[in-house]
């Protein structure tokens, strides 16, 4: 199984059409597996982090919910 592997500088070098072609991806869901799809989620969430301008359009497609630890 390929593992996803994508570095700081790469991220940075996305562009927002990038972001959206990835996204779209995501929000069709038409994968030939499920590692596939994982694999595309994991990347939005590390765009999220370092990038969250990019993503935010698309911030649902992460079901990120506040935590409380109260």
């Amino acid at each position: 199984m390929k593992t996803l592997g994508i570095s700081k500088t790469e991220i940075a070098a996305m562009t927002a059409a990038d972001v959206e072609e990835l996204a779209t991806r995501l929000d069709l869901d038409n994968y030939s597996n499920a590692f596939e799809g994982l694999n595309d989620w994991h990347l939005l969430r590390a765009i999220a982090f370092q990038r969250p301008e990019l993503v935010e359009p698309y911030i649902y497609l992460l079901d990120l919910e506040p935590y409380d630890e109260a």
